[in-house]
């Protein structure tokens, strides 16, 4: 027993000498040799018996487990009430069904139109596509919808049932207008038109062989894109269609008097250029290409469905089989509408049939890929529940005689982490299959992730108690959001919001686990190279963005996410450095040079895909904050004060134009943005375009103070709401007016309180490791401080910029702008990507005790 004595002491001097900055050790008393008659005498009587030590080591272990259990309470109190609200929501959701298969039955040589009520599909026309079936009994499908057309995937590939490809046509025409084509090959089309030659690469229309000057109601964006097109080799360009109508030639537009502007477009579609209807058609005028087989109308397109794979209609997926039969079958899934009871609507065709199914919120529903996937889901939360327990002993500091050393307690948690990891996975190929997880299996995915913040090492901070509330109140409302919603896709959100916050929770406790194994603190050097690949994989990530996504990512990704956290790394490393006063040898450029880059890509970014300018808001409110931590912890007075000016004359400029009135819109430009101003200072008079304001308004007047049951959401949690659930884009801009309708004001203002305890808990811990870095000896240890530092400030700036903008919008402080709210908003790779590692950064910036 003194021997276990002497080396926990020493053992002890060791870690104070490396805690030491200036390395010098720690005076602690000598252990000296007991005689053997004292080491008989009263120690001996304290001794307990061999086989009494693992019982009382347990004991009290479950004593200070207790004792960390009660100094937890109000957060686990929190987070067990919106977990146990997820569990209400779930257990009064009403029964619905909806087809599993659709099965029509045609003789060779009919035919049968079939729309939304035949297809169960949600967002279908009423007469959206014809199946029929040849003399010889073959399927085709033709397309009938012009606005949404269908589409079939063959081995893989998508294809659209609108347009005709224009290589080896003799002409094209739109309406009147006849475009004689001279060459066309899937990469460019040559043709002549009023006069003129033309040309068209899928990027540039090219006049007479020069480029047409941009259209004077083009945006910046677009302006920016054109330029680049030109500058750039091709295959680098940005997909840009050629629009046919309107009066004026001009940008990628040939005007065609006869026509509105956009009744027709020429665009790039699987490598060829592809001829078809535009977004402002009106069905009217005849869309058609001349080849050698003869006349195609680009509307309706016919294909056999031999070698098909599946079917899109309109957001919704069949699965296509038994096509040598009568009967053909059709699996649907993604949109499928839902229904108050298992019966055929009368609507539906006489020759189609459905087979019925019942949601099923507790168990897995489904066939094979998904079923697959769900089993594995099932069993690995099953052996990250089994863990579990093992998990909250070693979150006990003192229990370490209890459950074994510090490498079982690491392999314990490990374990724990990995099989929340797969669990995460596995959630998301399921849903990728089209047969997503039961919503109670992602209730638990969520749970075990939330739990991970709650496992050592480290003890948890109070941005992450925040932060978890947050989380668990967002996964209630995206819930609640889902069974509301008419069809099955409307969980599509919370199952991919519970996977991904699974996902990032398990890769930050593997981490926090590392660092503690290796207990080695960061290095400058390495955390540039950490910094340097950050930042390649950020900007290549922007750039498959820009050639082959939209404003919404690309591939199910949102880069912006990634890098705005680079962005946020990248200008507290520079910061750090700027302030040490003596920075050791390190990649300059990566501190200078990087950060203006990748601001310019988000900017770039923002200006191209996006229709409002919220996002360049957004990191001005960043940049802003950013200045203002830079001006505190240098005491640039003049600097702060003037930040702090400009955001005081911003906003008062704010509540100078909403008390202006529309008169003062007569002054900017008449742009897209003016219209939404317009919106937001009379959105009355504005029924349509405001439409989504007036909306989000309704559901807040609605909920009153303690919501539209008023009993804060309890009676109506799981119900089906078309009225709130149908405002436009509600799972991403106006998922606080959800809230504030289904729960009322009252949790709204407990929703403000918490996210205001997160934004001062990151802000607190940021001056913590300010003061740090200044009582500081030597370069390296007050640079790793003031990079977290910096890095928290950064994160919680870009939290705050997010929070008002949404409040902002759903409030009508600001017009309406495309901004999420962290957490409550729809938005995985927000979760994965920004808001897990600025937890990790939280939790790994605590001083150690």
């Amino acid at each position: 027993m003194h021997a276990k004595c002497a080396a926990l002491l020493q053992s002890l001097q060791s870690r104070l000498a490396r805690m030491r900055p200036n390395g010098r050790m720690v005076r602690l008393p000598a252990v000296t040799t007991m005689p053997a008659a004292k080491a008989t005498g009263i120690g001996k009587r304290r001794n307990f018996p061999v086989t009494a030590r693992p019982a009382f080591g347990i004991a009290m272990a479950a004593a200070r487990g207790m004792a960390s259990c009660i100094a937890r309470a109000p957060l686990i109190a929190a987070l067990g009430t919106l977990i146990l609200a997820q569990a209400w929501a779930l257990w009064q959701a009403p029964a619905a069904w909806y087809p599993d298969a659709i099965q029509v039955r045609l003789a060779p040589g009919g035919a049968v139109t079939l729309g939304a009520a035949d297809l169960a599909a949600t967002r279908a026309d009423a007469a959206h596509l014809q199946l029929r079936r040849d003399a010889a009994g073959a399927w085709h499908v033709l397309n009938l919808s012009s606005g949404r057309p269908a589409g079939v995937q063959r081995v893989g590939v998508d294809v659209r049932l609108a347009g005709a490809l224009l290589s080896g046509a003799a002409a094209f025409q739109a309406g009147g207008a006849v475009f004689t084509v001279e060459q066309a090959t899937p990469a460019f089309i040559i043709f002549q038109y009023a006069g003129h030659g033309w040309r068209y690469d899928g990027a540039t229309l090219y006049r007479d062989g020069g480029a047409q000057p941009p259209c004077a109601d083009a945006a910046l964006g677009s302006r920016i894109a054109a330029l680049w097109n030109r500058a750039v080799p091709r295959f680098a360009t940005l997909s840009t269609p050629l629009a046919v109508g309107g009066h004026v030639h001009c940008g990628n537009r040939i005007g065609v008097p006869a026509l509105p502007p956009g009744a027709a477009t020429v665009a790039r579609s699987n490598g060829h250029l592809r001829f078809a209807a535009g977004p402002f058609d009106d069905g009217g005028a005849a869309l058609l290409t001349h080849g050698p087989s003869g006349v195609t109308d680009a509307r309706r397109v016919e294909v056999p469905l031999a070698g098909v794979a599946s079917l899109s209609v309109a957001g919704t997926r069949y699965t296509v089989s038994d096509l040598s039969g009568e009967v053909l079958t059709l699996a649907p899934a993604r949109h499928v509408a839902l229904y108050s009871e298992a019966r055929t609507p009368d609507t539906a065709s006489p020759a189609v049939s459905w087979h019925w199914r019942q949601r099923t919120p507790w168990w897995q529903a489904g066939t094979g890929q998904g079923r697959l996937a769900a089993g594995a889901l099932t069993v690995a939360i099953v052996i990250a529940l089994v863990i579990a327990p093992a998990t909250a002993l070693a979150g006990v500091p003192s229990s370490a005689a209890a459950i074994g050393p510090m490498a079982e307690r690491m392999a314990v948690l490990s374990a724990a982490a990995i099989a929340v990891l797969a669990a995460g996975v596995a959630a998301m190929a399921a849903q990728r299959s089209g047969a997503p997880p039961a919503p109670a299996l992602s209730l638990l995915l969520a749970v075990t992730g939330a739990a991970l913040w709650l496992a050592p090492p480290g003890r948890i901070t109070a941005p992450v108690g925040a932060a978890l509330v947050l989380a668990m109140a967002g996964l209630l409302m995206q819930l609640e959001l889902g069974l509301a919603a008419p069809d099955l896709a409307g969980l599509r959100h919370y199952h991919k919001t519970a996977a991904l916050l699974a996902v990032g929770s398990a890769i930050a406790a593997l981490w926090r686990l590392w660092r503690r194994r290796f207990a080695r603190a960061l290095d400058q050097r390495s955390a540039e190279w950490a910094l340097a690949a950050l930042t390649a994989i950020a900007l290549a990530a922007l750039g498959a963005q820009a050639l082959w996504g939209d404003e919404t990512g690309v591939f199910d990704v949102q880069p912006v996410e990634l890098a705005k956290l680079a962005l946020a790394a990248l200008s507290a490393h520079g910061l750090a450095l700027h302030l040490g006063g003596r920075p050791e040898r390190g990649w300059r450029w990566l501190a200078l040079a990087a950060p203006a880059l990748l601001f310019c890509a988000l900017l770039a970014m923002a200006l191209v895909y996006v229709d409002d300018y919220s996002p360049l808001i957004l990191l001005a409110v960043w940049a802003g904050c950013i200045g203002l931590a830079y001006a505190a912890a240098a005491r640039r007075v003049l600097l702060g004060c003037g930040l702090v000016a400009a955001a005081l004359a911003l906003a008062v400029g704010i509540w100078a134009l909403h008390s202006g009135g529309p008169g003062v819109l007569a002054r900017l430009p008449q742009s897209f943005y003016a219209d939404r101003f317009q919106v937001w200072l009379a959105p009355a008079d504005h029924p349509h375009t405001g439409q989504q304001w007036l909306q989000g308004a309704r559901a807040i007047a609605a909920g009153g103070w303690l919501g539209a049951d008023r009993m804060l959401g309890l009676r109506t949690a799981g119900m089906p709401d078309g009225a709130a659930a149908g405002i436009p884009a509600v799972q991403d801009d106006f998922a606080p007016s959800f809230f504030m309708y289904r729960h009322g004001l009252l949790c709204a203002l407990l929703l403000w309180a918490v996210q205001a305890a997160l934004l001062g808990g990151l802000l607190r811990q940021a001056m913590a490791c300010h003061r740090r870095a200044v009582l500081a000896q030597g370069f390296r240890p007050a640079w790793r401080e003031r990079l977290h530092c910096f890095l928290l400030c950064g994160g919680a700036a870009f939290l705050f910029g997010h929070f008002l903008l949404s409040w902002g919008t759903n409030l009508a402080i600001f017009p309406v702008m495309g901004q999420p709210m962290s957490f409550m908003s729809a938005g995985g790779s927000h979760v994965l990507f920004f808001l897990c590692p600025l937890l990790a950064v939280s939790m790994d910036a605590v001083q150690p005790s």
